[in-house]
């Protein structure tokens, strides 16, 4: 800790993240466990982007969007997980100052992302089944690109309004963080600063993002259920429901789970639950996202017998 002049404080230049748990039999369990869990999320969503990158057949912007929300789910996961690896093998796991700001800004960045994405991919969905006759214009290279710019500023800005909140604070007492990784809210109790300004900003900003992802995701799925309602056929309801089951099963693992850390009182829940939740929303999601993909979806399932076949007659 360095002196910080003036006054009987010192300035905090690293934290101790507590992790998990203190059972060292837990620890080994939990260490073995998240690292296939790790090891699965990180083959599992570059096999996607490979997938789509090689397959002619899946070069239109759905799979555009899945291959960034991979990699968006790469991100999200290594921003914390390979230091809570860490954390299950050392007694005592420090963090520094700086490396905990990179941390929250990635976790944030790359979680703002993913939000973002399953909001463009709605919105794919909602013209391609409510004006199919215009998808080719409304859904334009030009278009996508313009989604993936909002989906990467929209993560960016969220994740300066964290970080800019977090140097804003002021540390000189305990050291210790209640997480496994440098969340925003543990660090604002060990600040010993005035934090009503540095906890209001990025709260805003994040639940104005959120609440923009939920109205867009929200108003497409009401339009598809109400043009889905309108058909006549009931092949042709089945056929445009299985398009959107993949995407709605996605979208409720995410918001699920960001409702219970962000919008739930916090005197609801205790920390080892948020500890749980986070686990659950940081590392098992981005695992989960290329399984539900691959197997509820019938072009991924075909691209993939596709690519088998190939390898196996060549």
């Amino acid at each position: 800790m360095d002196s910080l002049g003036a006054g009987n404080h010192t300035a905090v230049t690293g934290f101790i993240l507590l992790g998990l748990t203190d059972d060292p039999v837990l620890r080994i369990i939990l260490f073995i466990l998240i690292l296939c869990i790790y090891l699965v999320t990180v083959i599992g969503n570059l096999s996607t982007i490979a997938l789509i990158r090689i397959s002619s057949q899946l070069h239109h912007p759905m799979y555009i969007f899945l291959s960034h929300l991979a990699f968006a789910d790469i991100g999200c996961s290594s921003s914390v997980t390979p230091n809570m690896l860490v954390n299950f093998l050392v007694e005592t796991n420090t963090i520094s100052y700086v490396g905990c700001a990179i941390q929250l800004g990635s976790a944030i960045f790359f979680g703002t992302a993913d939000g973002f994405l399953l909001a463009a991919m709605a919105y794919d969905r909602f013209v391609a089944i409510c004006n199919p006759l215009l998808y080719s214009t409304k859904m334009s290279t030009r278009v996508c690109v313009q989604l993936l710019v909002v989906a990467y500023t929209g993560g960016f800005f969220n994740a300066i309004s964290f970080t800019l909140s977090f140097f804003s604070l002021c540390f000189c007492g305990p050291n210790q963080v209640n997480h496994f990784f440098c969340d925003f809210a543990p660090l604002v109790e060990l600040s010993c600063s005035d934090v009503s300004v540095s906890a209001l900003v990025p709260s805003l900003t994040a639940g104005s993002i959120i609440v923009v992802i939920v109205c867009v995701i929200a108003v497409s799925y009401i339009y598809i259920l109400i043009t889905i309602l309108r058909m006549r056929s009931t092949e042709g309801r089945q056929k445009a429901f299985s398009t959107c089951t993949s995407h709605l099963t996605a979208v409720t693992l995410f918001f699920g789970t960001v409702t219970f850390i962000y919008v739930m009182p916090k005197s609801s829940y205790s920390t080892d639950q948020n500890k749980v939740v986070s686990v659950f929303y940081m590392v098992i999601i981005p695992m989960l996202n290329p399984l539900i993909y691959s197997l509820r979806n019938n072009e991924i399932k075909g691209a993939l017998r596709r690519m088998f076949a190939r390898k196996l007659y060549s």
